[in-house]
């Protein structure tokens, strides 16, 4: 079988033969090069240990790390003549394990190729290289798998994902990745088992749900997540979508709603020069996220009609904690859970134009989110009414080409009360306190409704607000 191997896995084929030591590509580069995709980071395993092969990698490469020491894995960066550059790791034969309660792999080393890749997640992922012979190492039938686009396990799925749960994540990550199915046994027992998901650590579970949501088809992912039941321990307000009506009966409106909200949304995202380059993952979670909070706000009222009052409020709320659960940064948190909370702020534009202020207000609030802001309420508005959603879209366009006039005039970014704190302590005789709070964001609201003012007048309206106050 003949294969366009990378010079730098050649190379190193070579290197490693020289000393005595077998090497192999393994894995998603095996994978990629069978499917024709570019792959500029190279996994590869050996016989030698890592103390063993360290020295070389020093030598050959322009960059070396050893954060997975402890699991038998090096890495370097190897630059080539033509500029390109490539991410190397090497790990030694391998087998990874759980204990029953274990958050975390315990790792002992294998002796031979063929046991290494049956230790491995799916058997598309099986498949070997060796070099620098270019012998084709295939145990698990994984080209053929790979052929039919579907995902098997090495092993019987239950000994690999008692093994590593993660890999029921990874079957799902995979699904959106690169548009597979996942095999009946495989999916069988990923469905008997998904609760084992909840002994993997938060971190690595928010890694691949990730990677799902960023990859091709993260539509599917998110079926698939459902469907095995593992979105029950990860992401249970996901599955909640599928709102009950009564004991006989289901409607899956907000779940595919919120489906059809991410492939909107998605198809709104931006190249690289646009305001939203996607794939953007805030975007994507925002659109997940955006209607968590309706099956806790829906009430049935007495004429029929079903409504879900304050359901952006209470699902910015369950964003944040779920995000917390699953140890997101902070600022990633504070930017899905803000666009949940303002996802429907916009809708009272179509009914009434919005006067200068209240857009200036809608800027100022949305803040580095207006982009994506608008993006998630143009997502939202899938209604089948044909008049509606051409009446919606005219009334999205007309206020941001509004923003951008007004742009034109003043830095939005920059808008500040016309008089700042110093002068208002200096103007109502106040010390640093409460009270200076109160009045610096009254005469921010001032400002915003009323665009910049001559000194004078705000001065007159501070004073006029002060008098008001109950001191």
């Amino acid at each position: 079988m003949d294969f366009e191997i990378s010079p730098v896995a050649m190379g190193l084929g070579e290197l490693f033969e020289a000393h005595g030591f077998e090497l192999a590509l393994v894995g998603g580069p095996v994978r990629d090069l069978l499917l024709q995709r570019p792959a500029h980071d190279l996994d590869f395993c050996t016989s030698a240990r890592p103390e063993e092969f360290e020295p070389l990698l020093k030598k050959w490469g322009d960059g070396f790390w050893d954060m997975g020491r402890k699991f038998g894995t090096l890495g370097v960066l190897k630059r080539m003549p033509d500029g390109r550059e490539y991410s190397v790791e090497i790990t030694t034969y391998r087998s990874d394990v759980y204990e029953p309660d274990s958050r975390k792999p315990e790792v002992s080393y294998g002796d031979s190729l063929e046991g290494d890749l049956s230790r491995r997640d799916f058997t598309v992922n099986a498949m070997a290289i060796r070099v620098p012979s270019l012998e084709f190492v295939d145990p698990f039938d994984g080209r053929r798998d790979l052929e039919r686009k579907i995902l098997r396990t090495p092993v019987s799925p239950e000994q690999s994902f008692d093994d590593d749960p993660l890999r029921m994540m990874r079957a799902v990550r995979f699904v959106a990745q690169l548009g597979f199915r996942i095999g009946l046994d495989t999916a069988e027992a990923l469905y008997d088992m998904a609760e084992r998901i909840e002994i993997v650590s938060a971190e690595r579970v928010r890694d691949e749900l990730c990677k799902l949501l960023l990859s091709e088809h993260p539509r599917e992912g998110l079926e698939a997540l459902v469907d095995s039941g593992l979105s029950d321990y990860i992401f249970p307000e996901f599955p909640a979508l599928e709102l009950e009506i009564d004991e006989h009966h289901r409607h899956k409106d907000v779940y595919e709603h919120t489906l059809q909200v991410l492939d909107r949304a998605i198809a709104l995202e931006t190249d690289d020069e646009g305001p939203v380059p996607g794939p953007d993952l805030t975007l994507r979670l925002a659109a997940i996220m955006h209607d968590i909070g309706k099956p806790k706000t829906r009430k049935f009222e007495d004429n029929g009609k079903v409504t879900f009052m304050h359901h952006d409020v209470v699902g910015a709320k369950m964003t944040r904690k779920r995000m917390k659960a699953l140890h997101f940064d902070h600022t990633m948190i504070a930017d899905v859970s803000d666009l949940v909370e303002m996802h429907l702020r916009f809708h009272g534009y179509v009914d009434e134009r919005w006067s200068d202020a209240a857009v200036r207000r809608y800027v100022k609030d949305s803040g580095h989110l207006y982009h994506r802001l608008n993006r998630l309420t143009r997502a939202d508005a899938t209604t089948q009414n044909k008049a509606k959603e051409q009446m919606f879209a005219r009334a999205m366009d007309d206020l941001e080409e509004r923003v951008i006039e007004l742009k034109k005039k003043e830095d939005f970014e920059a808008i500040r009360p016309d008089v700042n704190g110093d002068q208002i302590m200096e103007i109502l005789g106040l010390q640093p306190g409460p009270y200076v709070g109160k009045a610096y964001k009254h005469m921010l609201d001032f400002r915003l409704d009323n665009g910049p003012v001559e000194y004078d007048v705000a001065v007159e309206e501070l004073k006029r607000w002060w008098k008001q106050q109950d001191k």
